[in-house]
């Protein structure tokens, strides 16, 4: 029988939106779920065969890829979270095609180095968040995509439910080849 999860098919991100605006009292919980995000994912994926960590399934991106694209991300929240500092008024927009994980190659690199690139610009974001002054938390730029205006606090909201997502997409993934086996 297959899992719940599995009987209704994924939204795909871009169509989500961000309904739940978090106080700025649950800023340490939201910060310490996405800090802890390297932990489940390296243990997620070590010890899939790399036959299954490099398969996709029609245009879809593979284990690996998924895992990369985190990584690719690091970048932009980073970037993101600096316009915050900054008092800039609209957040840099995201590359709506990923052109980076698609034109990265993920599934021709080493597993370990696609979760240490993660690991490390997780670890840089999460500094740069532990320097931002009490009064920056509560600063709004308005998101691109979404076309409504966000805190920090919604932010790493945010990151953390992206985080989530492709989560879920690779732990459908690994159940799915288990299936096939």
């Amino acid at each position: 029988m297959p899992h719940p999860e599995e009987l209704v098919p994924s939204r795909v991100w871009f169509q989500r939106k961000l309904h739940v605006r978090p106080p700025s009292g649950s800023f340490p919980d939201i910060r310490e779920r996405f800090r802890g995000t390297p932990v489940p994912l390296g243990e997620g994926v070590r010890g899939i065969p790399r036959e299954v960590l490099v398969r996709r399934e029609g245009d879809a991106w593979s284990i690996q890829e998924n895992v990369g694209h985190l990584g690719d991300l690091e970048s932009l929240w980073a970037a993101r979270l600096e316009q915050f500092g900054q008092g800039i008024d609209r957040l840099q927009a995201a590359d709506l095609e990923n052109r980076a994980t698609h034109e990265a190659g993920h599934n021709k690199t080493v597993l370990e180095d696609l979760l240490s690139r993660f690991r490390r610009g997780r670890t840089s974001l999460v500094e740069r968040l532990d320097l931002l002054r009490t009064g920056a938390l509560s600063r709004t730029a308005l998101h691109p995509r979404l076309g409504q205006p966000m805190t920090v606090v919604d932010h790493c909201f945010f990151i953390a439910e992206h985080d989530d997502h492709h989560m879920a997409t690779i732990g459908r993934l690994i159940r799915g080849s288990r299936a096939r086996s």
